[in-house]
């Protein structure tokens, strides 16, 4: 270990998407990290591009979600996802999804309890972890090590020391942090060094598309869009006998990203067959410039045995790994970050409780499992799309072929929306949460239900001056006293000061709201879930802020 040794709270190992959402969320928690990242830039090579409702909300109260809408594609651009027997061909199934601008206009007219304030955003992660990068850059509790390796660490008794290395001068330094997150994905040190171990289903056959070992093109295609004679689209899908594939537009222009399969574990990358490849999914000749290629393994449903152990926890890919399907893998890093950010936040500051940590595996592994089966189940729909080899005939027999396969893919809105997976997470049966012996909505993939339950995401309400509820939400807890409750709130406001728990208690004049909370008190935790509620406070407001942060009333 070297001498010059640096202190901080955080250790963060990996600067992708979920490593720099926890360096902002620690950022605006009072926490200082440390973040390394082997390499020196954000990859500029397209990803995934779905930021979902749930992790606009987090990225509001972080005061960055109007940033993200500006980037990527223009705001009139249509977002629909098109099925082609040939981009230029026949045109099967469309999936119509509204612009950014039109999604936004709904967001300006929307009702006092509507639930989506920030809507999906489709935007490319290059431009996001761009973006990311920069804004972390100008955080004075953050210090931006790209292009430095972790190189081992250790955990102490009260604390973990970790060796970082420069990548181009070889100059090592020693972090001393209080906890070490990994958020460096599924083949990083952290997991392999814990001696974790995925469980689940990986990839399958090798046979059917987003299900193998895959080829993400970055291309450029002069005239792309122009010439497709049909209404644009976001995501165009290739779908016939002779070949599948997925090409996505980036930014409007007519760069865009296309996806093809390996033929087996030992197939290279080759170029020209990718040339072919997207030719023969287009339909006509046309020019290509080939940007950059990336390979990759699609199918994963996989989760990790434990999300770390001690002063040691992982994050994101570290434990969890999904098929790109419906946007959940990033989207469920986020919210295991958020989740996170908080816990770690009050175990540095003193108010969290010695079992406070322990509640991020029992909260987060529960959803993990249920995240990675809803991907995987698109992939299995993905791959039973019926083809017939008639599909390219303009024939009857062709017309047939068609409509069969467009009303199948007609039926594949969920994984473009999925608003029950984006929203309805609970953590029903975490040990700091405090039940009220009522019993929330069934868990439904494609439908969010709003209640308030203790254990789920608090509903969304609109207040009067149009601010969203979640505005009005401190970095600590809040509690929500609706206007008319003779409920005194002092004695919990006071139990907190005593534990050094922040609570703020907002004032809410808003009948609906009232309604959909079904009581006159609401205790909502730092990632926005519904910890306690009640009409009164408990006798023992004291117990109940030890439960909540963890402590022995657990």
């Amino acid at each position: 270990m070297s001498d010059d040794a640096l202190a901080t709270d955080v250790m963060i190992v990996g600067g992708g998407p979920i490593g720099m959402t926890l360096a902002i969320d620690l950022d605006a928690l009072g926490i200082r990290c440390v973040i390394a990242n082997t390499e020196t830039d954000t990859r500029w090579h397209p990803k995934g591009a779905t930021q979902n409702a749930r992790t606009m909300e987090h990225y509001r109260r972080l005061g960055i979600s109007r940033q993200l809408r500006s980037l990527g594609l223009p705001q009139d651009f249509p977002l629909d996802v098109g099925y082609f027997t040939r981009l230029t061909g026949w045109e099967l199934a469309r999936l119509s999804l509204p612009s950014e601008r039109e999604k936004m206009e709904v967001v300006a007219n929307a009702g006092p309890v509507d639930q989506v304030p920030e809507p999906l955003l489709r935007c490319n992660q290059m431009y996001s972890e761009a973006f990311f990068l920069r804004h972390i850059q100008t955080l004075d509790r953050v210090d931006v090590r790209f292009g430095w390796q972790c190189l081992d660490f250790a955990e102490h008794k009260d604390g973990v020391t970790a060796e970082i290395e420069d990548v181009n001068t070889g100059r090592r330094q020693t972090v001393r942090a209080l906890y070490l997150v990994g958020c460096d994905g599924g083949r990083g040190l952290t997991r392999r060094k814990l001696g974790v171990r995925y469980g689940g289903e990986s990839s399958g056959s090798e046979y059917h598309y987003l299900d193998g070992r895959m080829v993400s093109t970055y291309v450029n295609a002069p005239g792309f869009l122009r010439r497709i004679p049909h209404r644009l689209c976001w995501q165009y899908w290739t779908v016939n006998t002779d070949v599948r594939c997925m090409s996505m537009v980036l930014d409007g222009s007519d760069d865009v990203t296309f996806g093809t399969m390996l033929r087996g574990p030992e197939d290279q990358i080759d170029e020209g067959r990718i040339a072919r490849a997207f030719l023969a999914a287009y339909g006509s000749d046309i020019e290509l410039k080939f940007y950059d290629h990336r390979p990759w393994t699609a199918g994963h449903a996989l989760v990790a045995d434990s999300f770390g152990a001690g002063r040691v926890l992982l994050c994101g890919d570290a434990a969890h790994l999904f098929t790109p399907t419906g946007g959940f893998g990033l989207n469920t890093g986020v919210d295991d970050a958020i989740n996170l950010g908080w816990k770690l936040a009050a175990s540095v500051q003193g108010w969290g409780g010695a079992d406070l940590l322990a509640s991020y595996e029992v909260e987060r592994r529960a959803i993990a499992l249920r995240n990675t089966a809803a991907g995987r189940q698109f992939v299995h729909s993905i791959g039973a799309t019926p083809i017939s080899a008639a599909i390219n005939e303009d024939s009857p027999a062709g017309e047939a072929a068609r409509r069969k396969a467009g009303d199948y893919l007609s039926g594949f809105g969920e994984e473009f929306a999925s608003l029950g997976v984006q929203l309805g997470a609970r953590y029903d049966g975490s040990p700091i949460i405090s039940g009220d012996g009522t019993s929330p909505p069934p868990d439904d993939l494609a439908v969010y239900t709003p209640s308030a339950t203790p254990g789920g995401r608090a509903p969304h309400l609109w207040l009067k001056d149009r601010s969203s509820l979640y505005d009005q939400c401190d970095q600590g807890f809040t509690l929500l006293r609706f206007r008319g409750t003779s409920a005194d709130t002092r004695p919990i406001e006071a139990a907190a000061r005593s534990r050094g728990v922040p609570l703020k208690v907002v004032e809410i004049d808003h009948p609906e709201g009232r309604d959909l909370y079904q009581r006159d008190l609401a205790l909502i935790r730092p990632d926005l879930i519904v910890a306690w509620r009640g009409n009164r406070l408990p006798g023992d407001c004291a117990a109940l802020i030890e439960r909540c942060v963890g402590g022995p009333a657990a």
